[in-house]
């Protein structure tokens, strides 16, 4: 290794890290970025990319399985679960190597090793036991999140598997068991529901996708239990017994206990970011608050060289936020002006289980805690055509409003598509649309974006079409 100076060195190549390291090279710093495992980091690897490759694998199925609803006639279909394992897995490969060429293309000096901070501007790299220190005017740390344990229901990969171990099975558990019903245990709980598995899904709290606005929780709810799934909410797991090629789980509400057989569990209780092992401790204006590196809106760390983004951070973990904030910190290491820091009020969340799951701001509950008067909007899909010739009428897409300005405060659906259909309310948040422009905005037919049309009319009582 040549070069050992840098303007910006960033540890890790995550969503948020080669978003990061691209950036800073277009504005002209000369750019490093440190990487111990895979480029593209978990997101394209082992999370958001591969598990929507499995989902749309499913979706197929799904449809295939109910193809008499469309006039046609399929026997015979089934799932085969190594090569769908390795349809995904080819998927994630090709998007990995696409970073790869990508950071060439800028002329980022890709760095294979483990880095750890040095104290200020400096980096140590280990590799293969080599060790070298790179020197830079700027760090970006960028070293994301992995899946959160519970003390005594820790994964051992064969019966209580992370999300890793469920996303290359070797064949499909009869009966499964996912605990936590956030984006990535509900996600996994379609996907196995989708290819035949019993599912019973275990929450904490009081409903699941708990972060969704109360709503749709309770709609999705209604909707998984109809597909099949066992849906048990304020449970919490006790206990994992492992007996031969099966897990016995302990399960209390309310004070009572209840178990249950099954052959495989998921583990799906959030993430942890990765502060470990990366040297914080060389830096002591760098604050750790609950295990996420503390920041200001512009991701500067307590040392004003060193900055932190994505899952290091504060929440949401989202890999787009993290690519976002990687974009933030290039610029405002390059020097940029007119800035703006983000809003994470302007960052919508999705969950792409079946049916789909989306978001952005506040919800109606938490929008009337800030002591908002509110105006909101409702349109189910089954008032829309273009999801009724899809055969996919179940749906509901809600808006809320300011009712004394108009400020368009969230927005939440569900349904076929919606994690697509959510672009058009994070445009209008960050262009602080108000329900008259929204009204006045004319929207193709047929299409399923009517419905976002309609659930702003519906806020004003102008709603057409149900």
């Amino acid at each position: 290794m040549t070069e050992t100076s840098f303007d910006v060195v960033v540890l890790g190549a995550g969503p948020g890290g080669y978003v990061a390291a691209i950036r800073a090279a277009q504005l002209g710093l000369k750019t490093a970025v440190v990487e111990r495992e895979h480029l593209g980091g978990i997101c394209l690897n082992w999370g958001c990319i591969p598990t929507k490759a499995l989902l749309r694998s499913a979706e197929v199925f799904r449809q295939i399985r109910h193809a008499s609803a469309y006039g046609l006639k399929v026997t015979g279909a089934e799932v085969d679960v190594a090569a769908v394992v390795k349809r995904s897995r080819g998927v994630a490969k090709q998007l990995a190597g696409g970073v790869g060429h990508l950071l060439k293309k800028n002329k980022v000096t890709v760095i294979d090793g483990h880095g750890r901070l040095a104290g200020p501007g400096k980096l140590t790299v280990e590799k293969d036991g080599k060790t070298t220190t790179l020197a830079a005017k700027a760090i970006v740390l960028a070293t994301g999140g992995r899946a959160r344990t519970l003390p005594g229901l820790e994964a051992d990969g064969k019966l209580v598997w992370t999300y890793k171990n469920a996303m290359i099975p070797e064949s499909l558990p009869k009966r499964l068991l996912v605990v936590g019903s956030g984006a990535i245990g509900i996600e996994f709980a379609s996907f196995y529901t989708d290819c035949g598995s019993q599912v019973t899904v275990v929450e904490v709290l009081e409903r699941v996708l708990p972060v969704e606005d109360e709503e749709i929780s309770a709609f999705a709810k209604k909707s998984f239990e109809k597909q099949g799934m066992t849906i048990k909410t304020a449970t919490t797991v006790k206990a994992l017994k492992k007996s031969g090629d099966t897990v016995t789980a302990t399960l209390e509400k309310d004070g009572k206990i209840e178990e249950i057989t099954v052959d495989r569990v998921i583990m799906a209780v959030g993430i942890a970011a990765n502060i470990e092992d990366i040297g914080l401790e060389t830096v002591s204006s760098i604050k750790v608050e609950r295990g996420h590196v503390v920041t200001d809106a512009f991701c500067r760390t307590g040392d004003p060289g060193i900055f932190a983004i994505g899952d290091l951070t504060a929440p949401p973990w989202l890999a787009h936020k993290a690519s976002h904030e990687g974009v933030l910190v290039a610029e405002v290491i390059a020097g940029k002006k007119d800035l703006h820091p983000l809003d994470t009020m302007k960052i919508p969340g999705c969950t792409y289980c079946h049916p789909q799951v989306a978001s952005i701001g506040l919800s109606e509950a938490k929008a009337k805690a800030k002591g908002f008067t509110v105006k909101v909007g409702r349109f189910p899909f089954v008032g829309n055509g273009k999801a009724i010739a899809l055969g996919e009428a179940e749906g509901l897409i809600k808006t809320v409003f300011d009712a004394r300005t108009g400020e368009l405060l969230g927005a939440h659906m569900i349904g076929a598509e919606v994690t697509e259909l959510i672009q058009g309310f994070a445009i209008a948040k960050t262009l602080e649309t108000t329900e008259e422009d929204l009204i006045h905005t004319v929207f193709a037919h047929p299409t399923l974006s009517e419905m976002v049309h309609e659930s702003v009319l519906d806020a004003y009582g102008r709603a057409i079409h149900f």
